[in-house]
């Protein structure tokens, strides 16, 4: 009885944060700000593939999540797609394929390789399957729209707010993430521009893919040599550094993640973490399903819808809805193959 409770509870719950209305929400439409709402209703059950880098960061299950969440309030049919990590772009580029073999109207990539798979988005351009950006950056000229928040925007906010009471003789972590990674890289020009001329010491903690044992092997290792004074961090480096900095316990030291996942909004809600900033991951997915949807139908769209990026602290977490951020509690990884195309 009390299982049966339990499942219930947790059915309602996940439902009330589907059913709950997304829009409309702020955001940058082509550097203007505006109200975004997606389209009330599409014309058929259009077939739309989207491809992820990987499913081990709670990040990617809210973009799963969202994107399964559009797709069914629009009736369309989704096929969700996870490469397993940043090192298999062949696999991303297998699944791409696959998706053009069985007759995807259209394509969301969150991609793996900035640049990997222009040759095969060249060829979805030629046969006019809209291809969307989602998250990640893709650097083709051949790219349909884009729904994606600049990491460098993103790192140069999160260290604005970070060192805010910053002594010349600080010294600032930076666990950044996978080195190959585009929005990895943009975080890093944006760390850079911003702290040009800074006097705070920059540590750089080294890259790795966004996985617990990944971030925690580099944060022992930085720890072993230094104690920093701020911390900047991937979400899952950021929990393990809060997890370690407790549990050896060592002295006062901001942690903050420049984009948030489940536990960095756990944390900082209890009070063990100093801040995150956020790129409403669910939003950037369900905002993707109606880009995409949007070129199908022959709408008005923009080229570049962007999320405001919010920071995330023990006061405006309360003020936040975390269904733009995360997915529901024990949501998880959400893989499902785009049904065959019948005759």
């Amino acid at each position: 009885m009390v299982r049966a409770f339990l499942i219930t509870s947790l059915v309602l719950s996940t439902q009330l944060w589907a059913e709950q209305d997304w829009f409309p929400v702020e955001v940058q439409a082509e550097g203007k700000t505006l109200h975004y709402r997606p389209l009330t209703k599409v014309s058929k059950a259009w077939r739309l593939c989207a491809l992820l880098p990987h499913g081990k960061d709670h990040y990617w299950w809210g973009v799963s999540w969202g994107l399964a969440e559009e797709a069914k309030r629009q009736g369309v049919e989704l096929g969700i797609y996870e490469a397993g990590g940043y090192e298999n772009l062949p696999r991303q580029r297998q699944q791409l394929q696959q998706c053009i073999s069985n007759k995807a109207d259209a394509m969301i990539i969150g991609a793996i390789s900035s640049e990997g798979l222009n040759d095969l988005i060249l060829q979805l351009k030629a046969s006019n399957i809209p291809v969307i950006d989602l998250i990640n950056g893709i650097k083709s000229p051949a790219i349909s729209a884009r729904s994606s928040v600049s990491f460098s925007d993103m790192a140069a906010k999160s260290l604005e707010y970070l060192l805010q009471d910053a002594q010349p003789s600080s010294s600032l972590a930076w666990f950044p993430g996978p080195a190959q990674a585009a929005w990895v890289q943009d975080a890093e020009q944006g760390l850079k521009q911003h702290l040009e001329g800074h006097p705070v010491r920059l540590l750089h903690g080294g890259y790795g893919a966004t996985d617990n044992f990944s971030q925690a092997t580099l944060v022992r290792q930085l720890f072993g040599g230094h104690q920093p004074d701020f911390v900047l961090a991937n979400a899952v480096a950021a929990g393990v550094t809060q997890h370690f900095i407790a549990a050896e316990e060592l002295g006062p030291i901001k942690v903050m993640a420049y984009y948030a996942n489940p536990e960095v909004v756990r944390l900082i809600q209890n009070g063990q973490l100093f801040a995150a900033a956020t790129d409403s991951p669910v939003i950037q997915a369900r905002i993707s399903i109606d880009l995409a949807l949007r070129i199908l139908e022959q709408q008005p769209y923009a080229r570049h819808v962007s999320p405001q990026i919010r920071i995330l602290d023990q006061q405006t977490i309360e003020l936040l809805p975390l269904q733009q951020i995360i997915a529901p509690k024990q949501q998880w990884m959400i893989r499902q193959p785009l049904a065959t195309k019948t005759p």
